[in-house]
């Protein structure tokens, strides 16, 4: 770590420290001439102590009498003076040096890697706008790990001065088109990316590298053009939204079905609330009714099942539940997670 202001902090640092030594040499022999000029004979070590314990301001006794010596005061007293004026001036160098180096970008990019490195199918979110921060808020909510990828620092402070995000999010301040900074982001790990920036052009590219470097990650773009679904789908993105489009259809809904959309608007707003979850059944599933599973809890309530290809809403106990298919529920995390285990179980 260097740079100008660490530099001129560890300069002040080594001036302080000199100065009070030389504050400690000038102090050990003026005691001893002030002994000496009052006919004693201090020792050297004593006069050291006296310099020492003035400076710390510890308060013991005086090793060397000054007492009807108005001259050898004034000097204690600006001996005092000197030395704890260069002690708060070293200390606060220091301080701000400890400072600085725990927050060097470097160190804090490294760390942020670091436990980056540890993470295993989390989400990554590309772009850091108010879509990619309600794309975070619902991740947090409902349980999910990500990674955050912005270009912008300011975006990137402004998303972390926003206490509703947490204290604990992970965001790596670089371009989210760049094949090694996807990579350095877990994306090989990754269950999910979202390609949410602003710029059509490079939600494609972000879509077509996550692709080619990680096939088994699913990948939701969004577009403002509709004239760039088409490319994006071709770069591989398995799903594709239109904020605008999607913004239209929410506004014609609460005029003209305002008690389902305000029930919508309910459920993602509030964290503990129901959500709509799929959970995928492994392919080391055994073949059974969906019967054999509570269709109701207080947690859950499976509303559908997608087996393939087709969408059985409301399913009958005795419809199989095959590998490969997906059970669609109303589901607080707690209650997803249940049906989670129930299928891993089952296995």
């Amino acid at each position: 770590m260097s740079s100008p202001t660490t530099r001129a902090l560890l300069q002040n640092l080594l001036l302080a420290a000199a100065a009070l030594a030389a504050v400690h040499v000038v102090g050990t022999i003026g005691f001893v001439m002030i002994d000496a000029s009052r006919g004693g004979h201090a020792q050297w070590f004593d006069a050291f102590y006296m310099t020492f314990i003035t400076v710390a301001t510890i308060g013991y006794a005086e090793t060397i009498d000054l007492s009807g010596s108005v001259g050898g005061r004034v000097f204690n007293v600006g001996i005092a003076i000197a030395g704890i004026g260069f002690i708060w001036v070293m200390f606060s160098n220091f301080t701000a040096l400890l400072l600085a180096h725990a927050l060097d970008p470097a160190r804090v990019r490294a760390r942020l890697l670091k436990e980056v490195g540890r993470m295993n199918g989390h989400y990554l979110i590309c772009g850091l706008g108010r879509i990619g921060a309600g794309i975070a808020q619902e991740l947090r909510a409902t349980g999910h790990a990500f990674v955050a990828i912005e270009a912008s620092q300011g975006a990137a402070d402004s998303f972390h001065q926003n206490r509703d995000h947490g204290t604990d999010v992970r965001v790596i301040v670089d371009d989210a088109t760049d094949d090694a900074v996807l990579m350095s982001a877990g994306l090989a790990r990754a269950a999910g990316v979202f390609a949410v920036t602003g710029d059509d052009s490079k939600n494609v590219l972000i879509s077509l590298s996550a692709k080619q470097l990680n096939p088994a990650a699913r990948v939701v773009a969004r577009v403002h053009d509709v004239a760039n679904v088409a490319k994006c789908r071709r770069a591989g993105a398995d799903e594709i939204v239109s904020p605008d489009f999607t913004g239209a259809l929410r506004l014609a809904a609460a005029m003209l079905q305002p008690q389902a959309a305000g029930f919508i608007d309910e459920l993602l707003h509030r964290a503990d609330a129901m959500r709509v979850v799929d959970v995928q059944v492994p392919a080391a599933f055994v073949t059974r009714p969906i019967g054999d599973l509570q269709m109701r809890a207080t947690e859950y309530l499976v509303v559908g099942l997608r087996r393939d290809g087709q969408l059985h809403l409301n399913p009958e106990p005795d419809l199989l539940l095959s590998p490969g298919s997906a059970l669609i529920a109303m589901a607080t995390p707690g209650g997803a997670a249940e049906l989670r285990r129930w299928v891993q179980s089952a296995a």
